[in-house]
Parts: C-alpha cells; structure tokens; sequence
C-alpha cells in the first residue's frame, strides 16, 4: 500500500499563476511551478482543466507566476485559491499590472514574478501542463523569503485544495 504523504516530503513553493480572458484578469494558487531549462529559460505550471484559470491560459496563451512572500496571508491566499473568477474579479482591490504580453502581474505579498508565453500544453486528465517560455522577470521584494507549500500548511495552517495536484483526501 502507497503512503501518499510521501508526496508531501517533495518541495514545493506557493505562487499565483494569472492570465486573462478577454478584458478579464484571473489568478489561482498553484504549487505546481518550476523551471525546466535555462537556456532559452523555460516554466512549465500545473492547472486543473476545470478551472478559470485554465481558460485564460488557453485563450491568452500566456501567464504570469508571482511567488508569493511568508507575508501573504489567508485572506489573500484565499482570494486566489478558494474562489472562482469566473464569479468575481479576483484582481479587484489589490496591487497588480500588465504585464508585456498582457497577463496581470500581482505586486501584493510577492517576491518575484516570471512572466511567460505558452509554447506548448500537455494534457494530463485532470490537468495540462503548460510550458512557457520566459520574456520578463523580475525581483520585487528580493528581501523577503518566499513562501513554501510547508510554510503554507505548518504555520499559515492553510489546507489543499480538491482540485490541486498535491491534494490527499483525508482517510
């Protein structure tokens, strides 16, 4: 029998990933995010299909990842990780701008932000891997520490949610 916590012991951080579909900006936690080659640097990110994000992300063919800081809190951790933007405008009332390719970049709790144009997605079932190739990146607060997925369950006390990768259904 597989002891899925194991999966836990892999190290993840804790990001926003944005798009946009149309005129409308979207977000969503994802600890799903690493670089895959440095030389032209290339991301690649996690989404669930079902997801808003997913759209955007299809439709814009680019995205944004901003590593969010230990400062960030539930609140607004939440705004991107438990509710739909296809219900409110998750970028309303908190710090962000365009970026080059037009994918919002959210300033808030964020200790860097990768900006990338999709060239290619994987399906995955339940999830596409998109991989992007990076075009702007830069520090924001490069004195803060950015939060990891252990920080975010240990002391931020934050759970995962049913549609992340990383999710484990209690016994």
């Amino acid at each position: 029998m597989m002891n899925m916590l194991a999966l836990h012991t892999i190290s993840y951080g804790v990001y926003v990933v944005s798009s946009k579909l149309g005129e409308r900006p979207n977000g969503q936690i994802c600890n799903t995010v690493f670089q895959v080659t440095a030389d032209p640097p290339v991301m690649a990110v996690s989404i669930n299909r079902e997801n808003f994000t997913h759209e955007c992300l299809c439709e814009l063919k680019a995205f944004t990842v901003s590593a969010l800081s230990t400062d960030a809190d539930l609140k607004l951790i939440g705004r991107f990780g438990f509710r739909c933007g296809r219900d409110f405008d998750k970028f309303d009332g908190v710090g962000s701008r365009e970026g080059v390719t037009g994918a919002p970049i959210l300033l808030d709790s964020t200790v860097s932000f990768v900006e990338c144009e999709v060239i290619a997605r994987h399906d995955l079932g339940t999830h596409s891997l998109f991989l992007g190739r990076v075009v702007e990146c830069d520090m924001l607060d490069p004195e803060t520490e950015p939060m990891t997925y252990r920080h975010y369950h240990e002391v931020v006390k934050g759970k995962s949610p049913r549609k992340a990768p990383t999710y484990i259904a209690a016994d």
